[in-house]
């Protein structure tokens, strides 16, 4: 069955208080600290070999976190349905930094196996990000289609694949011969990507996720609205 959105105004918007937006921002900024304190302690870091299972956390307990507070919170959930959805695809095209993996695999920083899988996903989502962003601000109703929706999974996909490699590669069941590992990952800046803007792009997927299927209606009960 397809579906629609409904446009602009008639969406209907949650009212979420601007208090809870700078609460929202304080907590972030309060993560990043957390991130850059940690880090510089050398938190992260674990002996080659073995399941690096401080960045597991740093990636999966602020998502976890996001998913509990979203149940939990009726504060929390109007935010994430009021969240411009716009804003959520476009931040997106920061990941066409991905480039910057690949530019570390030819300098010998970074194994190739989880480069190039990492790195073109990123610049493959990076760089369509802002053409759907575009298309969503000229037709709405594209933030409740179905491309939308596969666009955001196979960026979450993206994410899936470079952590699940990059954990693999550090546990060494991927053997790499050319003497690289993904340890540079686990220290500043690049502990930045796995621990902070990761489960940020994670959270901002499911955000517009969560909005397409919350404000898509089946298009024949919209066909009958307009009755």
């Amino acid at each position: 069955m397809s579906t629609a959105v409904l446009p602009g105004s008639a969406q209907p918007q949650a009212s979420v208080p601007s208090s809870f937006t700078v609460f929202v921002g304080i907590l972030l900024a309060l993560w990043l600290a957390l991130v850059f304190l940690l880090g510089s302690a050398g938190a992260f870091i674990t002996p080659p070999g073995t399941p690096p299972l401080a960045i597991f956390t740093a990636v999966t307990a602020p998502i976890a976190t996001f998913l509990i507070a979203y149940r939990a919170s009726q504060s929390f959930r109007d935010y994430v349905l009021g969240f411009d959805v716009r804003l959520a695809t476009g931040i997106q095209a920061w990941r066409f930094a991905g480039l910057g993996f690949i530019a570390l695999q030819t300098f010998k920083i970074l194994p190739g196996v989880f480069t190039w899988p990492a790195g073109l996903g990123d610049i493959a989502i990076g760089a369509t990000a802002p053409f759907v962003a575009i298309a969503i601000s000229l037709k709405p109703e594209i933030a409740a289609s179905r491309g939308f929706v596969i666009w955001n999974l196979l960026g979450l996909l993206d994410l899936v694949v470079a952590v699940t490699i990059g954990t693999l590669v550090a546990s060494q069941v991927i053997s790499v011969t050319d003497g690289t590992t993904t340890g540079p990952m686990a220290s500043l800046p690049l502990l930045l990507i796995p621990a902070f803007l990761v489960p940020m792009f994670v959270m901002l997927h499911l955000t517009a996720l969560i909005q397409a299927r919350h404000f898509a209606i089946p298009a024949n009960g919209a066909a009958r609205a307009r009755h």
